[in-house]
């Protein structure tokens, strides 16, 4: 798995810079997590919440990464937990971006500053463009121009009635993915661990974006699977990153605030 894969990288290349981190803080928001670590890094995530969490009156859970027992734990014990849990996976990815958010800025990756993905796409040329999410200022910016646009979602209402004639249900990925020139891909697949079967059915030569707030991991992993750019988030404020997503902010709140846009380009495209 790509998250696996990219953690197994890290403490192979990085493991003098990551055995002793623990986590100083956290706050888990509505739409977003956000983990500082022992080295004030920052590292932000979709929230994924457990539909029915483990808090019956039989399974009541007060055992490691639960309230007051996350803050002090190292690291490495997080990725590497045997506890399944939905939220737990948000403060994975939250943690593994604090992580490569510092290797990066000390890398020599190919990185633009201050530009989103889409603005690295012909748009002027007719094609077939995927996105897998509701991006909606990506959905109003595509289908203003000549291309064909689908939307692979699962849930229809998190679409505008204008933009619910690009929706396509999300279980219809292998019939869509395939056929598609661009595909720019949510980074809530790496919370939700749905990446890796939507990148099997890519093909080879389409151009893939995976972007948003969850997606700013080292990329090697993610390009040695077909992904060209990853849209990532540089934290530029941590102390303000913390306060939004405790008031429900969402990655729109992050770039107007506390944020910036980056993006990192596989060399070999």
């Amino acid at each position: 798995m790509i998250l696996d894969k990219t953690y197994d990288l890290i403490k192979t290349k990085y493991k003098d810079q990551i055995e002793n981190l623990t986590i100083s803080d956290i706050r888990v928001g509505v739409f977003l997590t956000a983990i500082r670590l022992s080295d004030g890094s920052c590292g932000v995530a979709s929230t994924d919440i457990d539909t029915n969490p483990p808090c019956s009156k039989n399974n009541r859970d007060f055992g490691d990464f639960t309230p007051t027992k996350i803050i002090g734990q190292r690291v490495i014990d997080l990725l590497e937990t045997n506890k399944k849990l939905k939220l737990l996976d948000s403060m994975r990815v939250a943690v593994l971006n604090a992580i490569s958010l510092q290797i990066l800025s000390k890398s020599d990756y190919k990185i633009l500053e201050n530009i989103d993905p889409i603005d690295l796409i012909d748009l002027k040329s007719q094609k077939t463009i995927t996105l897998v999410g509701g991006f909606h200022s990506y959905i109003r910016r595509i289908s203003e121009t000549n291309n064909k646009l689908h939307v692979l979602e699962l849930d229809e209402n998190v679409l505008t009635e204008e933009q619910k004639q690009y929706y396509v249900p999300a279980k219809e990925y292998t019939k869509i993915l395939p056929i598609s020139d661009v595909i720019i891909i949510t980074g809530l697949t790496l919370v939700n661990n749905t990446i890796d079967g939507l990148l099997s059915a890519i093909s080879p030569n389409t151009q893939v974006i995976v972007a948003g707030p969850s997606s700013s991991l080292i990329p090697d992993i993610l390009f040695e699977n077909k992904v060209n750019i990853i849209g990532a988030t540089r934290i530029t404020d941590p102390s303000l990153l913390f306060s939004i997503v405790g008031e429900a902010g969402t990655g729109f709140h992050l770039f107007k605030y506390c944020a910036q846009k980056i993006c990192i380009l596989n060399a070999k495209n």
